[in-house]
């Protein structure tokens, strides 16, 4: 095998690893790590939660001393500085590695090619952008977040094949099946935060929250724990149309509802108010991101999907669509009115066509981070 070859094989073992922590390691990035001597590994690991160890420590406590001269594949440069735990870079030189290979440079600002330039004033050979962009796609909303101080933004859509989410006298359930239902909690569960309104929460009572008797078997395999980290599910309740016994504010985990006027009532000690008056959308997430909240999976009504579309805030779409036909008087699965051009059309860029049960999911993205989705 030559070495570009090995670099690449051992760099999707890196990834691999890495997406292990999807479910875990917000607002941190996924990172993963395999440390090989020639064409045998001898060490891997990957972050699994913030304040734990970083993937190099893991890959590095498994090898023990065959890290000596040995070459380590990570999926994002080393960090450089303390944090929660100490720089990775500096446990690898006192690993004494020979060669660092990194599938991207940290879009961090604390870390920025430190560490990479940290490695090689201690004499170690580092290579840069193997796999760049499926390791980009592990982390988008990361990456997002550290270069725009926004949200990845991805918008959740389920409708018939002729694009209607309800018949006009508002039944709804079900338009997709049940492993379509277990895909969402999938994507779910990756998200750092769960958006809705008020209106969805009036008109249906949801719970927004991960179900783990609707996820898929391969995600309870791997995460065996009673229950994975709930998303914080914010709520966009300017006119306090809520109450407090609604089913999203009594289950646990974080909420956030976000309002004009402060509400006079009591609620649970988990839900937060954020007095926002006439914030854009664009503030709120902004907001958001600042509060360490990276990727935003939307829930909501065809008036706030129109709204986020119209105003450039969506990166990916997610549409599930369900083999029935609605008709014309049934309800839109976007709310987007009164387009004169084509040009002011929306557009997005197809990455992955998936069947899922008797349901087709697109996924959609911004064409700068269209990019192939690999399965893990």
């Amino acid at each position: 095998m030559s070495q570009s070859e090995r670099d690449k094989t051992m760099m999707m073992r890196a990834l691999a690893l890495a997406a292990q922590g999807r479910y875990t390691t917000t607002p941190n990035p996924n990172v993963g790590c395999v440390i090989a001597q020639g064409d045998e590994v001898v060490g891997e690991g990957f972050h699994i939660a913030p304040g734990g160890p970083h993937a190099e420590v893991h890959a590095l406590k498994a090898a023990g001393a065959r890290a000596q001269g040995a070459t380590a594949y990570v999926t994002l440069e080393p960090c450089s500085h303390y944090g929660r735990t100490p720089p990775c870079c500096d446990a690898l030189i006192a690993a004494n590695v020979s060669r660092v290979v990194c599938a991207m440079q940290d879009p961090n600002p604390k870390v920025a090619g430190r560490g990479i330039a940290r490695l090689q004033e201690a004499g170690i050979e580092v290579v840069v952008g193997v796999m760049l962009e499926q390791a980009k796609a592990l982390n988008l909303g990361f990456i997002k977040r550290m270069q725009t101080k926004m949200p990845y933004v991805q918008l959740k859509l389920a409708g018939s094949l002729d694009g209607r989410t309800a018949l006009a006298n508002g039944q709804s359930k079900w338009i997709t099946g049940e492993p379509a239902r277990a895909d969402v909690q999938a994507f779910r569960a990756q998200a750092s935060a769960i958006l809705s309104t008020s209106a969805t929460v009036l008109a249906d009572n949801p719970s927004l929250n991960i179900r783990n008797g609707q996820l898929p078997a391969d995600i309870l395999d791997t995460y065996p724990q009673p229950s994975l980290r709930q998303p914080t599910r914010v709520i966009l309740d300017k006119d306090n149309k809520t109450s407090p016994d609604a089913a999203v504010y009594q289950l646990e985990g974080d909420v956030i509802r976000v309002v004009d006027t402060p509400s006079n009532q009591v609620w649970p000690d988990n839900v937060q108010e954020w007095v926002m008056p006439g914030a854009s959308l664009s503030a709120i997430l902004r907001a958001l991101a600042e509060h360490d909240i990276d990727k935003i999976w939307v829930e909501a009504g065809a008036r706030l999907a129109a709204q986020l579309l119209t105003e450039s805030l969506v990166d990916e779409l997610i549409v599930y669509q369900a083999p029935m036909l609605l008709g014309g008087d049934s309800r839109p699965l976007v709310a987007l009115d009164g387009m004169q051009r084509m040009d002011d059309a929306p557009r997005f860029q197809f990455n992955q066509v998936k069947v899922i049960g008797d349901d087709v999911r697109l996924t959609a993205m911004l064409s700068e981070h269209a990019v192939t989705t690999q399965e893990y």
